[in-house]
């Protein structure tokens, strides 16, 4: 008999309101669950004894609760619902189109469905079967499918309007999985969708073009960051574990503050929106109180490892201190680590492990293979192989030669379009006058410009401000905020 196992819950789309959070998370408490994870599809996970695990099932029914225990059967639905008002680059999904199309799902689906922003990289495009993209005509979405068990995926003929979105989610995944049941190894594109559109109809428009990837870019998605006059809070742990009762701390606070909902993202965090200015201080004293840190590096974020994975911890923060130690750029790429076959991760630069040697059911000596993704675009589907039958010691030295790679090839890039211009004009920096940076997020502090938010006003010099001043953007402490001359560029 196994002693634990693992409950996974789907929030579809990566949603979940603070009350539903905060009732399972009771529920886990009163079964000995004392962290939690969120996976890479945003779903919550949890590890339970088996002795608690008939308690937590039964109060899960009462609520009503959809779980699973050791199984994946229904894949939760995706979103970058998480980056919407915070990542926003779309010129039409808005949230109210992602709740219209939930509310089409009346069954968890049995295939993985992606929902995304094609102006977006912060979540990915692909990882899916049936991958759902924004278009350029408002309302309507291209359906990307890639049978299971398949690396090829194929753009279906039309666009769909959003109210049809579920039907036809539905219709496709049953003739996917008529097929897959009846052990038809390849998927016919043609026949697929005229098996479909022979038995439905739907609202649509000829695709007359695939879409467009957009260049990765993660954003930093931690700490406390300004959008319009509100703020949004993103929380990420080092070892993906989230104490039950800090979560019941943010659900509580959420509920006081009347905000509705919690995002999970595929990078295994959470970001809370909608955070008005006067309960930053109430935000402050529960991060405070649990003892969180919400200023990593940006190259620790730009990590995904499988879910349940200590093994891809461990690699991940053995690579990061090689990192830290030679102080490596990695702007512009994101890392996956997989170390079980056919598991996915969202990585530009992906590390797979291997065995060398393997005798019937038992793997020895295992080794790593490193890869790349065309254009080190992450939602690409093609990989380059890099480096095979890597040593653990040898991986660091590698990855660095794979991001050096990366770096020149964009350096080479930038400067073929600067030759391609005309020579700019000669630029004089002229000195003006020194201002106050904080070094977390940027943020500046001018006397000339006071800071209106905190009530102050123009011609305040930064010695004068009171001491629990703090950076407006991050809470950074006035202490820690750098002076740097500002300068005045012009041209001959």
């Amino acid at each position: 008999m196994r002693d634990y196992y693992t409950l996974k819950i789907n929030l579809p789309a990566g949603i979940v309101s603070p009350g539903t959070l905060q009732a399972v998370l009771r529920s886990a408490r009163s079964a000995n669950v004392r962290q939690v994870r969120f996976g890479s599809r945003q779903q919550l996970l949890m590890t339970v004894h088996y002795e608690d695990l008939r308690t937590l099932e039964k109060e899960l029914r009462t609520q009503p609760i959809q779980y699973e225990v050791n199984t994946d059967l229904h894949p939760n639905i995706i979103s970058s619902y998480c980056g919407e008002d915070v990542f926003r680059t779309g010129a039409w999904l808005r949230e109210s189109e992602y709740h219209t199309v939930l509310d089409q799902f009346d069954e968890p689906p049995r295939l993985k469905v992606n929902l995304s922003d094609s102006n977006q990289s912060f979540t990915p495009f692909f990882t899916g079967n049936l991958n759902f993209i924004a278009s350029p005509e408002p309302h309507f979405w291209y359906l990307y499918v890639r049978p299971k068990q398949s690396n090829t995926v194929f753009c279906w003929p039309d666009l769909i309007y959003t109210n049809d979105l579920g039907r036809l989610a539905k219709a496709v995944e049953t003739v996917l999985l008529q097929q897959w049941d009846l052990g038809e190894k390849g998927c016919d594109e043609a026949a697929l969708y005229a098996a479909v559109t022979s038995r439905h109809r739907f609202i649509t428009q000829a695709a007359t073009q695939e879409v467009e990837l957009p260049e990765f870019s993660l954003p930093y998605y931690e700490g406390f960051n300004r959008y319009g006059q509100r703020s949004w809070l993103g929380l990420y742990r080092r070892d993906e574990q989230f104490s039950v009762d800090f979560l019941l701390d943010v659900c509580a606070l959420c509920l006081k503050t009347r905000i509705g909902e919690i995002c999970v993202t595929p990078w295994k965090s959470l970001i809370v929106k909608g955070i008005e200015e006067k309960d930053r201080a109430g935000w402050s004293y529960v991060l405070g109180k649990h003892n969180i840190n919400v200023r990593h590096a940006a190259n620790e974020l730009a990590w995904q490892t499988e879910d349940h994975s200590d093994e891809g911890l461990r690699l991940k923060n053995y690579v990061i201190r090689y990192f830290e130690k030679y102080d490596m750029r990695t702007f512009g790429l994101c890392f996956g680590v997989q170390t079980r076959p056919k598991s996915e991760v969202f990585g530009s630069i992906l590390v797979r492990k291997r065995p060398l040697l393997r005798i019937g059911q038992l793997a020895l000596f295992s080794v790593y293979d490193l890869y790349f993704t065309e254009n080190f675009n992450p939602n690409s589907r093609t990989y380059f192989r890099f480096e095979k039958g890597l040593l653990k010691a040898f991986l660091p030295n590698q990855i660095e030669r794979l991001c050096r790679k990366f770096s020149a090839r964009r350096w080479l890039e930038t400067g073929k379009a600067l030759r391609a211009e005309t020579d700019p004009p000669e630029t004089v920096a002229e000195a003006l006058g020194r201002v106050h940076q904080c070094p977390h997020c940027f943020t500046v502090y001018d006397p000339a410009y006071g800071d209106e938010r905190r009530g102050i006003v123009p011609g305040v010099a930064f010695a004068a401000l009171p001491p629990d001043y703090a950076c407006p953007t991050c809470d950074a402490p006035k202490s820690e905020m750098l002076e740097v001359a500002t300068t005045l560029i012009t041209t001959d």
